[in-house]
């Protein structure tokens, strides 16, 4: 699940990481989020690629709206298969007045989708407009819209200073807080469509495909990667490189026989993980009481041969689900699984 409301908690959050950053947390890392998993950087990059040409890459199994290219570009209804657009964002004023009124307004925001592709040739057209760089794939969770997932995708890229292509896949949620059950089998419905981009992306000539994903997003990660190595072997597997689950919304059981069934890509996987996620508090009631495994102990998920980061003590607010969207230390978690995966 995830706490998205209107763009001005976004524009609060975003306001308040200075703040946050003031506090001096990065003393308590190795504590927290784990010993090497944030480490020194070579450096703090001042700009993002998506900040300089702030464009989108969007896969997705929503259907087109009708008018198409025009808002809500897409719906929360299952379309035909994939579909790719190119979406034009508008990025964010860097001035303090902007900052100031990014509290009313919001920060980064869709200007134009005006490239729609459908069918079978979806996949292809994605894997040919990312010109063979890095790409950064977001994949979101429960109760997200069109518009809130690509914004979440911008603050993701833009966030990590990331230097590749940003992209989004997008599956049918209902954005509703009811819709648990539609938005958890609609995830699940998508993933032949995920693996179909993911095996073009891995058979172009091309960079790194770093994938994360959040809450009830990572369990269609999860079950398309698992599909992919059993249809395709290790090899569809190599072009892989940093996955990273943020608050995983998957049953914990069901979270180990898929790691296990992921073989030595397993070590690819970082999970940012909080013993104080509300939503995953939640949804574990509604699933019986079965923790689920972004609220699971550490030491459970290590026993896994994942790298874990415990991302408990960082959470102020009272849901804690989207902290790596909201905390610029857990940013950092990404950030350096995606510099590891690139050998840097």
């Amino acid at each position: 699940m995830t706490a998205n409301a209107a763009p001005t908690r976004r524009g609060l959050a975003r306001l308040g990481l200075s703040a946050l950053a003031s506090l001096s947390l990065g003393g308590c890392l190795d504590g927290g989020l784990g010993v090497g998993l944030l480490g020194d950087s070579a450096g703090p990059e001042k700009q993002s690629a998506l900040d300089v040409s702030p464009v989108l890459l969007v896969a997705t199994t929503r259907r087109p709206a009708d008018p198409a290219g025009r808002p809500p570009y897409f719906t929360d209804q299952r379309g035909r298969g994939l579909a790719f657009a190119t979406v034009r964002l508008s990025a964010p004023d860097r001035s303090l007045i902007g900052k100031v009124s990014a509290v009313v307004t919001g920060d980064w925001r869709i200007a134009a989708a005006p490239r729609v592709v459908t069918g079978p040739e979806a996949a292809t057209a994605f894997a040919e407009a990312a010109l063979g760089r890095d790409v950064l794939l977001y994949v979101h969770g429960y109760r997200e819209s069109f518009e809130t997932a690509a914004v979440s995708a911008a603050q993701l890229s833009d966030g990590i200073r990331f230097r590749g292509v940003s992209g989004l896949f997008t599956w049918p949620s209902a954005g509703k807080t009811f819709d648990y059950g539609y938005d958890r089998e609609s995830a699940l419905w998508s993933r032949d469509a995920f693996e179909d981009l993911l095996r073009a992306l891995a058979t172009a000539q091309g960079g790194r495909i770093h994938i994360v994903a959040h809450s009830m997003g990572t369990l269609l990660t999860l079950e398309t990667l698992r599909m992919l190595r059993a249809d395709a072997g290790e090899a569809a597997l190599d072009r892989i490189g940093a996955i990273v689950l943020a608050a995983p919304d998957i049953d914990i059981d069901l979270f180990t026989n898929g790691i296990e069934r992921l073989g030595i890509a397993a070590q690819k996987i970082t999970v940012i993980s909080s013993t104080n996620d509300r939503a995953l508090e939640l949804s574990s009631t509604i699933a019986g009481g079965v923790v689920r495994a972004g609220a699971a102990d550490r030491s459970r998920l290590e026993a896994l041969g994942v790298r874990v980061a415990d991302a408990s003590d960082y959470g102020s607010g009272l849901i804690n689900h989207d902290l790596f969207l909201s905390n610029v230390e857990v940013q950092q978690v990404i950030k350096r699984a995606v510099a590891r995966a690139d050998g840097r």
